[in-house]
């Protein structure tokens, strides 16, 4: 069943309640529904978090957990998720982002090279950054719709097969 599965990689809710970072939240991280575990959590849980994987801002875990206690889905399953978007795949992410914005905006993509300086994102952010955020957004969506859609399937395809396992008893 996919419960045991995704429990396997959950972190440990006190651990994440015992998170600096998250104590902005206060009491409503004690909510029972925010660490249950169903098709409904973890399926919402899924499209919170791959949604926030495409937000390029430096607080994405912060975003995702306030996003999944406002929506009321699984938040460890929705903060570890954010990490899709890691420091080793973040480029390729955040290009292909780029790529589809500029793919919509009709826009030739533009050559740079990447430095991290202030400078070099304000100059750039005028160029480059209306496809980047069209990009970001739409990979959002789409990253969440197929993980809210494909967790619904393959969780409901494990309990119909774990039904004809026990009919065939």
């Amino acid at each position: 069943m996919p419960r045991k599965f995704i429990k396997r990689f959950m972190p440990d809710p006190e651990t994440i309640k015992r998170q600096k970072a998250l104590k902005i939240f206060g009491n409503v991280l004690y909510n029972p529904n925010l660490w249950c575990l169903n098709r409904r959590s973890a399926a919402g849980a899924f499209a919170v978090g791959l949604f926030m994987a495409f937000v390029p801002l430096p607080s994405q875990m912060i975003m995702s957990a306030g996003l999944a206690i406002v929506c009321g889905v699984n938040l460890p399953l929705s903060v570890a998720l954010v990490w899709v978007s890691n420091p080793i795949t973040m480029p390729v992410l955040f290009y292909f982002a780029y790529k589809v914005g500029a793919k919509i905006l009709h826009v030739p993509p533009q050559h740079f090279h990447f430095e991290l300086s202030w400078d070099f994102i304000c100059n750039q952010m005028s160029t480059i950054g209306p496809p980047f955020i069209l990009g970001c957004m739409v990979c959002g969506v789409c990253s969440a719709l197929i993980g809210y859609f494909g967790i619904k399937g393959l969780w409901r395809y494990s309990v119909v097969r774990s039904w004809q396992k026990r009919k065939q008893k």
